[in-house]
C-alpha cells in the first residue's frame, strides 16, 4: 500500500500562544494520534495539543 492509498483520518493540532495553529501529524486511529498528545504534554510543552478527526472535531 503506498500513501496514496493510506487513511490517516485522525490529526494532532498545536496551538501557540498567540493562537496559531498547526498540524503535528496525521494518524490511522485516534489512539495513535492521543499517544503523540500525551506525549508531547509529558515534556512541558506550554502550547496546546488535541486530537481532531478530519471534517469534525474530536474530543
Amino acid at each position: 500500500m503506498n500513501d496514496s492509498t493510506t487513511v490517516l483520518p485522525w490529526l494532532v493540532i498545536r496551538q501557540d500562544d498567540n493562537g496559531n495553529r498547526y498540524r503535528v501529524g496525521r494518524y490511522a486511529t485516534e489512539g495513535e494520534a492521543q499517544q503523540i498528545v500525551d506525549t508531547l504534554d509529558v515534556k512541558g510543552h506550554r502550547q496546546l495539543y488535541w486530537v481532531e478527526r478530519i471534517g469534525r472535531t474530536a474530543h
